[in-house]
């Protein structure tokens, strides 16, 4: 992974680079274009520019009316410093925003609405192991403005690419400005989590067929595999709970910057996130369920074990106990010159030890 993540921050400034010069009006200060991915202008719903910098789309915008939609992989402050002064974006949330690993969160700055998603990813595994990574995760946070809208990505996941070219070809919805292209990642990164709710459904159900199936029920289970799967809900559980307040205020609360035929979609939003919390919620109860058994069918075996152990040490104790005793030098025994005691002994020795064996196979205890 490290050096994945090496070769990645090597190789990232030259693909940039490269997106700037063909893409972008690098001219005025390029430092500030290299982590923009895209950067367009909206009037009436329809996309009217292209391959201009965030600055110049501004100009437009305010010249011309409209709306910018400016999206951002991962900047650094240097390159998020000259688009957070053109936008007035807020100190604190430009630092939520390069820092990233921040919670899902809404807040209010002036007139611009600072929102962090979590993005969900399922791994897909050929099989679940002890080590396996379920969930992968990433940021989507949105600077939301009266005439503009600024989104930053952090990590792999999570492209907007489809979601702007899906709201373009809707101008209906997207001449509602900003808060329809709020509205349209904040249920995209819902879909996600339904869509990665089912496949961790499916790992669930496999742990527990397998916990409880008769094989595995001998051998105590995989209590690794359990844990490492509780973690990746975990992770899950900390993309989507505390999502649940934002949505709620984004569809119940009046606000200057949401429109309001947006806000009823907000609700529909909140909905499915509340679906996805309860999923994930019962997931974890689940799982804990899923591993206490596991823990006590282990127990069991452990027990098990320690009754047969038991049970042929009492068995095997009588023949011991005999050879112990006729083992005494003694002159004086019962039966020690009788040429049919040596038999004798044998027999009662083995009939005493089948009588155990078989009071103990009774029992359940062999």
């Amino acid at each position: 992974m490290s050096m994945i993540r090496d070769l990645r921050a090597a190789v990232r400034p030259a693909l940039r680079r490269a997106r700037a010069t063909s893409d972008y009006d690098a001219t005025r200060d390029p430092s500030v274009t290299s982590a923009v991915v895209d950067c367009g202008v909206y009037r009436d719903g329809k996309r009217v520019s292209d391959h201009v910098s965030p600055a110049r789309a501004m100009e437009r915008v305010r010249e011309e009316g409209g709306f910018a939609w400016i999206g951002l992989h991962e900047p650094t402050e240097r390159e998020f410093a000259g688009i957070a002064q053109e936008f007035g974006l807020h100190p604190l949330a430009v630092e939520d925003a390069v820092q990233a690993h921040q919670r899902p969160k809404l807040e209010r700055y002036d007139d611009t609405l600072f929102t962090v998603f979590k993005t969900i990813h399922y791994v897909e595994h050929a099989e679940l192991t002890s080590t396996s990574e379920v969930v992968e995760t990433g940021e989507v946070m949105c600077f939301t403005g009266r005439n503009f809208i600024v989104t930053v990505r952090h990590g792999g996941q999570g492209s907007l690419r489809a979601l702007r070219h899906r709201l373009q070809q809707d101008p209906e919805l997207l001449a509602k400005g900003p808060s329809a292209v709020l509205h349209a990642i904040a249920d995209q990164v819902v879909d996600g989590y339904l869509a990665v709710a089912d496949a961790v459904q499916d790992d669930i159900d496999e742990v527990e067929i397998d916990v409880f199936s008769a094989a595995t029920s001998r051998r105590g289970g995989d209590a690794g595999r359990i844990y490492q799967l509780k973690r990746e809900v975990l992770e899950f559980k900390r993309a989507v709970a505390p999502l649940l307040r934002p949505m709620q205020l984004l569809s119940e609360r009046p606000m200057r910057l949401v429109d309001p035929d947006i806000q009823t979609y907000f609700r529909d939003v909140a909905d499915h996130l509340a679906r996805v919390s309860e999923q994930v919620l019962a997931f974890d109860d689940l799982l804990n369920s899923i591993l206490q058994a596991n823990l006590a069918q282990a127990t069991v075996a452990q027990n098990e074990d320690m009754r047969k152990i038991t049970s042929w040490a009492a068995i095997f104790a009588v023949p011991t106990m005999i050879a112990g005793i006729y083992g005494m030098n003694f002159d004086y025994m019962p039966e020690l010159r009788w040429k049919f005691g040596y038999p004798t002994v044998l027999v009662v020795t083995v009939g005493i030890c089948f009588a155990i064996h078989r009071g103990f196979k009774r029992n359940g205890w062999l």
